[in-house]
């Protein structure tokens, strides 16, 4: 049950906001969605809320609840939500019937595609396009991650509370995609793009590094001694990040 709850935090913050970043980098996708004026609140009994807002071409995902969603989907525990999120379950509408088609067709397209990028093979990864989009998103679901896991994983917890405050910045050379945690008093927001100052570093010489990197497909030791991962600042920080992102794949797979 414990999983489960965790599990829908994840799906809902870590998993959910790679809306924001299919909607502005894949072409396809900014097309399909330019029109809509509409936002979707996600609903779980004695569990997490969060929505998805679609306005102007952009998309906008956030915890919480929205002042006047046009759709919302409600699920009667955390479970339910993680099986919806697996392609095995269906929410409950409690607002927004006569968007039904919407959902099943449209916005079916929308999430279709952002579960594409998310599970990789050998052939998508030779594409340059598939490779930048997993990667932004692996990365951004880590990160994301860390946040939930601080809170609701009694390890992760543990471990944020001996990590100084201050700000984590890492980043994918030369450009970017780049995130950050900043970590206050035991607790951390995390932001997309590049922050002032931080306490530490860790930068990706480029993208195929990054998604080897990530994937664990690359030694993380070997990586910083032949300067292909560089590390700057405060070390024991990046050491504990590196101790709660090791927990993610328990609750994501």
């Amino acid at each position: 049950m414990k999983d489960d709850i965790i599990k829908a935090h994840l799906n809902l913050t870590a998993v959910l906001q790679n809306l924001e970043d299919l909607v502005q980098f894949d072409d396809d996708m900014a097309a399909l969605t330019k029109p809509w004026d509409t936002s979707l609140q996600f609903t779980v009994l004695r569990g997490p809320k969060a929505f998805v807002e679609f306005k102007d071409g952009a998309c906008r995902v956030r915890q919480g609840s929205h002042s006047n969603p046009s759709v919302k989907l409600f699920f009667f525990s955390p479970a339910h939500l993680n099986r919806m999120f697996a392609g095995n379950g269906t929410p409950i509408p409690l607002k927004g019937l006569t968007k039904l088609r919407f959902l099943t067709k449209a916005f079916s397209k929308l999430t279709n595609k952002l579960e594409y990028y998310l599970t990789p093979t050998d052939d998508r990864l030779k594409v340059t396009k598939y490779l930048e989009l997993n990667t932004r998103f692996t990365l951004n679901t880590a990160v994301f991650a860390v946040k939930e896991l601080v809170r609701l994983d009694p390890i992760a917890k543990t471990v944020a509370s001996h990590i100084g405050n201050g700000r984590v910045l890492i980043k994918i050379m030369p450009d970017g995609p780049s995130i950050h945690l900043d970590f206050q008093n035991g607790d951390v927001l995390v932001k997309k793009g590049d922050t002032d100052r931080p306490m530490a570093c860790i930068f990706m010489q480029d993208v195929r590094v990054a998604n080897d990197f990530l994937y664990g497909k690359l030694d993380a030791f070997a990586a910083v001694a032949a300067g292909n991962v560089l590390i700057r600042g405060q070390t024991p920080m990046i050491d504990s990040i590196s101790l709660i992102l090791d927990r993610v794949p328990l609750y994501l797979k």
